[in-house]
């Protein structure tokens, strides 16, 4: 049997999802979560063996919230739900620890089979992603998007930046100096040939990486 964990900030998500999930035999419960503190006091009390996990959380990016999860359950498998399969996301989110990665427009009936498929222990990747991962693997296309190469930590400092965070809270968050941090900050203007952070936010926009405000 299957318990499962919901982390997402939009009840009408998790309330779609529970319906869907509890349609299955094979699940047991079904628990909530809306913030990556609430996840962690969650994690500590439950077990559970697949956790769907949205890539976007206020103030918690996916990366730094699934990098943790593992940490805390490391046998629980992590299927990313996303809006979208832009790379890099699929590719790091995976490289972090994910299981698999869904996106939101995905049939409920894909939705059973990936849960079931982790928490048989397995990967399970949607067409859209896998046509992504597939792509960035082709000679020729690794460059299509600039934010290809960042590594996972410089995706994760990018989109701390791109939501206007300052170079003290990300640190502290991220459990980093803020000297290491202003070096993740040069390296990935250097890589993206952005030349603030302005710019930085115009790109990630323009790539579908960051939604505007």
């Amino acid at each position: 049997m299957i318990q499962i964990l919901i982390i997402d900030d939009q009840a009408l998500v998790r309330t779609g999802l529970r319906h869907i999930l509890d349609q299955s035999n094979e699940i047991t419960q079904v628990y909530e979560a809306t913030s990556g503190e609430i996840t962690h006091r969650r994690c500590r009390s439950i077990s559970p063996d697949v956790i769907l996990l949205s890539v976007h959380l206020p103030g918690q990016t996916g990366f730094e919230l699934t990098r943790r999860l593992k940490r805390i359950h490391p046998n629980a498998g992590i299927l990313i739900l996303a809006v979208h399969a832009k790379p890099p996301y699929p590719k790091r989110l995976l490289g972090v620890g994910a299981s698999g990665y869904l996106t939101r427009d995905c049939e409920a009936s894909e939705l059973m089979q990936a849960v079931k498929i982790i928490a048989s222990g397995q990967r399970y990747i949607g067409s859209e992603a896998a046509k992504q991962l597939a792509l960035s693997m082709l000679s020729g296309n690794a460059g299509e998007s600039p934010f290809e190469d960042l590594s996972a930590r410089e995706m994760e400092v990018m989109l701390k930046l791109s939501d206007g965070r300052r170079i003290p809270d990300i640190a502290s968050r991220m459990c980093l100096s803020p000297k290491t941090v202003s070096t993740y900050k040069y390296r990935i203007l250097g890589k993206l040939g952005a030349r603030s952070e302005v710019e930085l936010v115009r790109m990630a926009m323009r790539y579908g990486l960051v939604e505007p405000a």
